[in-house]
């Protein structure tokens, strides 16, 4: 190679049995520099987002969308034309489920990934049998998905935490889908009689703005984080933005306690499967002196509620996981991964 010395004793082919295999790998890793000493760049990704989910028209992607995100080298686009040259393509479920977008008729280019993006519930997803064979890898909120996007998680706090708010009501709980069949209905009408609930929400009339839902909810002992549907690590924003970054116990039902202690220290909310019967669950709540409820938020010295509330932070988690997910993967029956335990 013109203008990079050899090693000492080492020829064109190599002096030494291995020579050659050394030789390539010592001027690759040259290579791995640019003059001057400084690292060559690095490619920025581009991921093409097919339909942006429940909007119209897509937000504003600066080139620094996933920079902001802590992702560099990474370019979020809607422009279908990139179709041919994108790094990987995400679809989101809802749009394809309610025909409001179509996958594309020609496929990207040979070892483009296409990603199937859906934070909805099993119950709740749709014309999953129709996409056998179609993606190579899952974005979802489940732990086991090629691309893990929770909706909230506990990190390290930098700082001393906010002192918790003054409480005036027992609990409160925010719905706007409320079904006779759904569980959470039913045992929100088993508890309502042996505990004070205050109920928001469009299926009470007494709808939140959004700026007003975390204040309101603040006021509250516990919260009622009663997920829509009972999944494996379905854990909503419910639990994370509605009941602990406000400053509430949350008192869940969704997946198992272990679910939830894979996600939460284990005295940081009330599980309602570790009690008897809804009276019992309400007694163990209303007799709770002040130093046992203080209890529930030992967590918020050391550590603080992160949200991932927003779609661009969550495709931007594409580019971090793009290196080390295979190409050649397939999801040949996406719904039974994913509804498979249903159908059992």
């Amino acid at each position: 190679m013109p203008g990079v010395p050899l090693p000492r004793g080492v020829g064109p082919w190599g002096a030494w049995p291995g020579a050659a295999l050394l030789t390539a790998l010592w001027i690759l890793w040259l290579l791995r520099w640019a003059p001057g000493g400084v690292p060559a760049p690095q490619r920025t990704l581009t991921i093409l987002i097919w339909h942006w989910p429940f909007a119209s028209r897509p937000p504003e992607l600066p080139r620094n969308t996933c920079a902001s995100y802590g992702v560099p080298h990474c370019c979020l686009s809607t422009n279908r034309s990139l179709l041919p040259s994108a790094d990987a393509v995400v679809f989101h479920h809802r749009e394809l489920q309610t025909r409001r977008a179509r996958l594309p008729l020609l496929s990207g280019p040979r070892g483009q990934p296409w990603v199937w993006a859906s934070m909805e519930s099993p119950s709740h997803t749709h014309g999953l049998g129709h996409l056998r064979g179609i993606f190579n890898w899952v974005l979802s909120y489940r732990r086991d998905s090629d691309i893990f996007v929770p909706y909230g998680r506990l990190e390290p706090r930098q700082g001393p935490a906010p002192p918790l708010p003054a409480k005036n009501g027992v609990a409160a709980w925010v719905v706007s889908n409320f079904q006779a069949r759904q569980q959470r209905v039913q045992l929100y009408r088993q508890l309502a009689p042996h505990l004070p609930v205050d109920v928001f929400g469009r299926a009470s009339r007494r709808p939140l703005c959004t700026t007003c839902l975390l204040p309101t909810v603040a006021r509250y002992l516990f919260y009622l984080a009663f997920e829509n549907s009972q999944h494996p690590d379905y854990i909503t924003e419910k639990f994370w933005h509605n009941a602990l970054a406000a400053g509430a116990v949350p008192v869940v039902l969704g997946p198992p306690r272990a679910t939830y202690e894979a996600f939460a220290p284990a005295d940081a909310f009330v599980h309602v499967e570790d009690f008897a019967s809804a009276r019992e669950l309400a007694a163990f709540l209303l007799g709770m002196n002040g130093s046992q409820y203080r209890r529930y938020f030992a967590w918020r010295d050391q550590l603080r509620v992160r949200l991932f509330d927003d779609w661009r932070e969550r495709f931007c988690a594409v580019c971090t996981h793009y290196p080390h997910l295979p190409r050649d993967q397939v999801y040949q029956d996406l719904q039974g991964w994913f509804q498979g335990w249903l159908q059992a």
